[in-house]
């Protein structure tokens, strides 16, 4: 940190007030000698309920705030994180036993009733992995303080993957009276058990979220790895602060005003890659798929062949060169499964590789029957990794002869809007745009948007599929590869028909933090910040 007297300070806020609060804050703390980690993250935190939303902040802090039963390594392979576990013969009971010394962060010890609330809560959220694990579960009970039983209806093979899954809703641990929250209700305080505890009293939503060092955390004497081993906190506490304005956080980065920047823009790279004090590197080098989603409950979307007419008139080409500008760091891809992998097909995305649908898509908008309904496209204006979407994409509706409202706002209100079951007369929305991890979009059961239980159960949009859900189904019990490839592709033929989501490629980003800190974790669930030192 460098040292600012508080002269400059009133001369800074006369330029921009808004940055004192978090600038102030962040000096007068170095002041006490502690080391403190300041961070930009790829956008601001304002739902703060892990369980509530599918949106990648609010999994970060659910990683600072919460710990998993389990966790998962660089080869893939579950790992014991709060508990250990066992299995029966006949793979119909999985008993897990938490480690000792587990406290939440009121000082209440951890107990197997609080981890069973849990599981039952994260089992009625809107992951598409986590209901289906609960279709398969006979129940789960606590046998003693320290013991959980998960009995199954029938042997299902990904039970340890599922509860260890990285993203993007996780199955985050909290005390029993938090996770008798309704999941349709946030809870109302951040209370868990893991390496950082979140400082409410100096949190605000559009400037700053504060963690500091759970010092009673216990981490596992196995080394840091992805979402596994020992979380050993090595700084006193973690500020994220927010700058929309990408030069503003990139300048304070190279002025060590700032440690860490989650997401900067990719025009920006090279003057960061030249700069001695700066490393610039892909954390999760699995990536992310990009894609748009309609909403299937009100007009226009809800009639399949006006929404079969908009899938004609995207392509990727024109959405990755606008989002992302860099061939370096993207790939077109029509697979729902993520491309070089192997449930990998471009079957059914011809049109939005080649992006030669245009003309078919303005013969197919007006055999559809669409009256002129405006597309209500949500459009945030602050998230780097989602700007160009929607404008790129209400272009491409508008030639093929959707009327088209492209409203512009910010990210997290997006994140709570398209919760909104409305129509977009009233509050709702027609199609908004987000990406996921390449580790999140691998088969059809991680796949969140890929679920089709409408508006019981189903992800923002609500797809009422019975087919997809007895294809997902007979994925969950295929028993070789080949099985689960064949019906993979049954999948994705389905979603393409229905017009499920639109892919529109997959991506890598960069992120960039100053040579002073060490031990950055790579991994599928980044930016992780325990196991990272600072030495200035």
């Amino acid at each position: 940190m460098i040292h600012v007297s508080r002269r400059k300070l009133l001369q800074l806020a006369a330029v921009a007030p808004s940055v004192l609060p978090a600038a102030w804050t962040s000096v007068a703390s170095a002041a006490g000698g502690k080391k403190i980690l300041i961070a930009v993250m790829q956008s601001d935190l304002r739902v703060t309920d892990p369980g509530f939303t599918t949106a990648i902040i609010t999994r970060d802090h659910g990683y600072m705030v919460y710990d998993t039963l389990l966790g998962i390594d660089s080869s893939f392979k579950v790992r014991p994180q709060m508990a250990d576990w066992t299995v029966s013969a006949d793979k119909l009971t999985y008993t897990f036993t938490l480690r000792d010394g587990l406290k939440w962060h009121d000082g209440a010890p951890v107990t197997a009733e609080d981890c069973v609330t849990s599981l039952k809560r994260w089992g009625t959220s809107v992951d598409g992995m986590a209901r289906k694990l609960m279709d398969f579960t006979a129940g789960i009970e606590a046998a003693d303080a320290k013991t959980i039983v998960l009995k199954l209806k029938e042997p299902y093979g990904l039970v340890l993957e599922t509860i260890a899954k990285p993203s993007s809703i996780c199955a985050f641990m909290m005390p029993k009276r938090l996770a008798e929250t309704p999941i349709s209700k946030q809870i109302p305080e951040q209370i868990g058990s893991g390496p950082f505890k979140f400082v409410a009293a100096e949190f605000q939503p559009g400037v700053k979220a504060v963690y500091e060092k759970n010092i009673d955390y216990l981490p596992r004497k196995e080394p840091a790895e992805w979402t596994s081993g020992g979380k050993v906190v090595k700084v006193d506490r973690v500020e994220w602060l927010t700058m929309p304005d990408a030069q503003t956080a990139l300048n304070a980065l190279q002025s060590g005003d700032v440690d860490f920047v989650e997401t900067p823009p990719f025009d920006l790279l090279p003057t960061l890659e030249s700069n001695p004090d700066i490393n610039v590197a892909i954390l999760n080098k699995f990536g992310f798929q990009s894609f748009g989603r309609m909403n299937f409950l009100h007009p226009p979307f809800d009639n399949v062949k006006v929404r079969r007419a908009a899938l004609l008139a995207i392509n990727q080409k024109d959405v990755l060169d606008a989002q992302i500008g860099n061939p370096k760091y993207y790939k077109f891809c029509g697979a729902f499964f993520i491309c070089d992998t192997p449930l990998a097909s471009d079957a059914g995305g011809e049109t939005l590789i080649k992006g030669n649908g245009m003309a078919d898509a303005k013969k197919a908008l007006v055999e559809s029957g669409y009256d002129g309904t405006p597309v209500v496209i949500l459009a945030p204006t602050d998230q780097i990794l989602l700007k160009a979407q929607p404008v790129v994409v209400a272009q491409l509706l508008r030639e093929a002869g959707f009327k088209v409202d492209l409203q512009a706002m910010d990210w997290q209100t997006v994140v709570t809007r398209r919760a909104n079951q409305k129509p977009p007369k009233e509050g709702g929305w027609s199609m908004f745009f987000t990406y996921q991890g390449a580790a999140d979009s691998m088969n059809p059961l991680v796949n969140g948007a890929m679920v089709g239980k409408g508006k019981e159960g189903g992800w923002f949009g609500w797809s009422d599929d019975p087919k997809l859900e007895q294809l997902r189904d007979a994925f969950a019990r295929a028993t070789s590869p080949e099985e689960q490839k064949k019906i993979a592709l049954d999948v994705q033929k389905e979603a393409y028909d229905q017009v499920i989501y639109v892919p529109l490629g997959q991506f890598q980003a960069p992120s960039a933090w100053r040579k002073s800190l060490t031990g950055v974790i790579d991994g599928p669930a980044t930016p992780m910040f325990w196991n990272v030192d600072k030495n200035e």
